[in-house]
C-alpha cells in the first residue's frame, strides 16, 4: 500500500525481542524465481529487517522492481510533482472543506505537533493528509523514508540488476491526486481521529509486519482502508494489483532471477499479488 494509503495505512509497519524478519513469497515455474517482499516505505532508524532470503535473491538478482523510482532525484521529483497537484484550489481552503468539528480537530493536531496550519489550509486533503501523517511519525517515532525499505534494497542489488518500476512518479502521485473529494475528505477525517501523542499503533503494525502476522496486518491496515474509502483502495491496491500481476506474469514467462518489492498491503489476502499468481498455476511458497 504509498504509499499514500498504503503508506499511510502502510507507512505500515521495531523489531521484536525475538529479532522475527518481515515473509517473503517465492514464485517459481520451470526456469524462472521470482521473491516478493513487502515494503515498508517510511521506518524508524536501526530496524533490523532484512530477511537471509530476500538478502540472498538480491545477491543474484537480473531484475528487481519497485513501485516507482526510488532515490533521491525520484524523491524529490515525487515531491514537486505532489506539491503542484496538491494546492489547495484558490479561494477554498483546506478548514473550508471540512466540517466545523474536524476543521477544529485539524487545528488541534496542528497545534500539538507544531504543523503550520497555514500550509495545511493551502493543501488539498490528500496532501494534508500524507504532510501530517509524515510529520507525526517523524516527531513521535524518527521515522523516514531514508530509513525505508526501497532504498536499502536498492543499495543492496547489485550494480547490473536492472531496475524497472511498474509506475512513472508522475503516474503515482496521479491516483493519489484523483481520489473523489468526499474520499480524501473520510481519509483525513480518519485520520485526524486517531492521532494521539506518543500512540502505540505505529509500533503496533512494526511488530505484525516484522512477525508477518498477515492476519492483523488484514484487520487493522487492510480492512479499515477498504471500508473508508473504497474507490480510492480499489486504485491504490485491487486495480493496480491486476495490472502488477499481469506484468509479472510476463516476466515469469521468460528467463532468470527477480526480486519484487512493494508496499506490504499489495501482498495479503485474495486480492494480493501472491493469492494472484497462485491462480494463474503458479508455484508460490510463503505465508
Amino acid at each position: 500500500m504509498n504509499g499514500l494509503l498504503a503508506g499511510i495505512a502502510a507507512l505500515l509497519l521495531l523489531a521484536s525481542p525475538a529479532q522475527a524478519k518481515p515473509p517473503v513469497w517465492v514464485v517459481s515455474d520451470g526456469d524462472s524465481e521470482m521473491v516478493l517482499f513487502g515494503s515498508v516505505h517510511i521506518l524508524p532508524p536501526g530496524v533490523d529487517w532484512m530477511p537471509a532470503e530476500l538478502a540472498a535473491a538480491l545477491k543474484t538478482a537480473d531484475d528487481v522492481w519497485f513501485e516507482t523510482t526510488v532515490g533521491s532525484a525520484a524523491d524529490r521529483e515525487m515531491s514537486d510533482l505532489a506539491i503542484r497537484l496538491g494546492r489547495a484550489d484558490r479561494g477554498l481552503s483546506l478548514s473550508q472543506l471540512l466540517s466545523r468539528r474536524d476543521a477544529a480537530r485539524l487545528k488541534r493536531v496542528a497545534a500539538a505537533y507544531d504543523l503550520d496550519m497555514a500550509l495545511l489550509d493551502g493543501l488539498k486533503p490528500w496532501l494534508a493528509e500524507a504532510f501530517i501523517v509524515q510529520e507525526v511519525l517523524a516527531r513521535d517515532s524518527k521515522a523516514s523514508t531514508a530509513y525505508g525499505v526501497e532504498d536499502a534494497v536498492d543499495a543492496a542489488a547489485p550494480p547490473q540488476a536492472k531496475r524497472q518500476v511498474f509506475a512513472t512518479s508522475a503516474e503515482h502521485i496521479a491516483i493519489l491526486a484523483g481520489a473523489p473529494l468526499d474520499e480524501q475528505l473520510a481519509s483525513l477525517r480518519a485520520t485526524l481521529k486517531s492521532l494521539k501523542p506518543q500512540s502505540k499503533d505505529f509500533e503496533r503494525m512494526l511488530q505484525a509486519w516484522m512477525k508477518g502476522d498477515l492476519r492483523w496486518l488484514q484487520r487493522n491496515a487492510i480492512d479499515p482502508e477498504r471500508r473508508l474509502a473504497p474507490a480510492q483502495f480499489k486504485r491504490l491496491v485491487t486495480d493496480r494489483n491486476a495490472r502488477w500481476t499481469a506484468t509479472l506474469d510476463q516476466r515469469l514467462k521468460g528467463r532468470g532471477r527477480t526480486v519484487v518489492v512493494v508496499g506490504m498491503g499489495h501482498l495479503i489476502g485474495r486480492d494480493g499479488l501472491p493469492a494472484r499468481l497462485r491462480a494463474l498455476g503458479y508455484s508460490v511458497k510463503g505465508p
